[in-house]
């Protein structure tokens, strides 16, 4: 599979059908836990969801503020992948550009903007829906919307990362392949 050519040819330090991997080798003993991905801080790569379950109850600024913090984590990690690719291959700038640059596309893409798009139009709707099924108050629609988001986002994490795993391997993914092969045209 083409995916895993792109993960073998930069260590398995991106995203992704990577973290798989990764996760498998880490209980093994092979690898440190990465950061980013096995511990408390990957957390912070869901704040806007977050951020959009409450939007109903908080002023905006503190919306926008949790992406904020979401884009933040995107950074670090992409940064992180590109450091542990340097390591990995010091010689080889193309796969630290790689890491950093696969890094950053899928988790904006599968942690800031689809998630957060998904759960701010499942917000807006569940908001008009109760405004229009039901005569509660609009502090306890206002609170059933953000209850409904923050049960949400469990829901739509590996729908979503698997859908840009796919979107990336059959776009972005296809540009780059294994040192010394052309990239991969199917």
């Amino acid at each position: 599979m083409q995916i895993n050519l792109v993960w073998a040819w930069f260590g398995d330090v991106a995203p992704g059908a990577g973290h798989a991997a990764g996760a498998v080798a880490r209980a093994m003993g092979q690898e440190e836990p990465d950061l980013y991905r096995d511990t408390w801080v990957r957390y912070l790569g869901y704040a806007n969801e977050v951020g959009e379950s409450f939007r109903p109850l908080v002023p905006v600024p503190v919306v926008w503020a949790s992406y904020g913090v979401a884009t933040a984590y995107v950074t670090a990690d992409a940064i992180d992948k590109g450091r542990k690719a340097a390591t990995a291959h010091p010689q080889d700038p193309t796969r630290v550009g790689v890491a950093v640059v696969d890094t950053f596309v899928w988790q904006s893409l599968a942690s800031v903007a689809i998630p957060g798009f998904t759960i701010n139009r499942l917000c807006a709707a569940s908001l008009a829906l109760l405004g229009t099924l039901t005569r509660w108050p609009l502090p306890v629609r206002r609170w059933t919307t953000t209850a409904l988001g923050l049960a949400a986002i469990p829901l739509i994490i590996t729908p979503i990362d698997r859908t840009v795993d796919f979107l990336m391997d059959s776009s972005l993914r296809k540009l780059y392949g294994a040192p010394g092969e052309p990239p991969t045209s199917h």
